[in-house]
């Protein structure tokens, strides 16, 4: 099974060190983080879904300043894995929520929004939520840009945008990179009513909200339901741009459904897994913890 769709990738690939500027919760399972100063001039935005390798201090600032190069890549990662652990960065894939660029009083800034699950007080947190819910501003972080997922040459002007919790960034972010004119759904399922944050979208550009309140249904399931019961009318167009992510069995599935059902051309979906129910490793998409990509 494919897990994404071709990448754009950024000119330049290189570490960048950031420094936490503010923190704020902003709903019970979401947080947002500014990342800004250090070399934050080196980051080149490129709108729509754009994300990147983010490096956490969870062992301490001093391990950021042994990651290699390369870290997103096979001989990088492997050198980053031989860090001793407890030195180790802590490394997930996150999207840019907005980047403000510099002004005559203020530098650039990136948010980063965070899915909370479980809570930092008692343990039960992963360490990116963890660390989301405690850092303070100062702390020092390290991205690497991987460009976006979201190819605009598929088409802008008529989209169809699916995702779970932690596709929300990517939408909001393709919705702020869109033509005014633009014109289309997005069918985005979240936890809870209160994690239903509202966007910047093109006015034609229908939100709607799949409330999941059962905690046994695995995420995407409803998103994944929502889709399959569109109408024709409901579908933007038939050339419209189709992006999904989220929890990967809702891109694998969604992807059949609207090429064997819909007949899209597979050529005009954008798509990728964001992580997977059970999976343990966080070097890939696939995190177990629900990276906020």
């Amino acid at each position: 099974m494919a897990q994404a769709s071709r990448l754009v990738k950024p000119t330049e690939q290189r570490l960048i060190r950031l420094e936490v500027l503010r923190a704020e919760r902003l709903s019970r399972h979401r947080a947002r983080v500014t990342l800004g100063a250090g070399e934050v001039d080196r980051f080149v935005p490129m709108g729509y879904d754009q994300w990147f390798r983010l490096f956490l201090p969870v062992g301490g600032a001093a391990g950021l300043e042994r990651i290699p190069a390369k870290a997103n890549k096979l001989i990088g990662y492997l050198r980053f894995l031989r860090i001793p652990e407890g030195d180790r960065p802590v490394m997930r894939n996150y999207t840019v929520r907005a980047y403000r660029p510099a002004t005559d009083a203020a530098s650039a800034e990136i948010d980063v929004d965070f899915v909370l699950h479980g809570s930092a007080e008692d343990g039960t947190a992963g360490p990116a939520s963890s660390w989301a819910e405690t850092c303070v501003p100062g702390e020092s972080v390290v991205i690497i840009d991987e460009g976006i997922a979201f190819n605009p040459e598929r088409g802008v002007q008529n989209v169809l945008l699916v995702a779970d919790e932690t596709g929300l960034p990517a939408i909001a972010g393709i919705c702020a990179s869109l033509p005014a004119d633009a014109s289309g759904l997005a069918l985005i399922e979240v936890p809870s009513a209160e994690d239903a944050l509202a966007f910047d979208r093109p006015a034609g550009v229908e939100v709607r909200w799949l409330i999941r309140d059962d905690y046994a249904r695995v995420p995407g399931t409803l998103a994944l339901s929502a889709l399959a019961e569109l109408t024709g009318d409901d579908v933007p167009a038939a050339s419209c741009h189709a992006y999904v992510v989220g929890e990967q069995a809702l891109p694998a599935a969604a992807r059949r459904h609207l090429i064997a059902e819909r007949g899209l051309d597979k050529s005009l979906i954008s798509f990728c897994g964001y992580w997977r129910v059970g999976a343990h490793s966080a070097a890939g998409p696939q995190s177990a913890e629900k990276s906020t990509r």
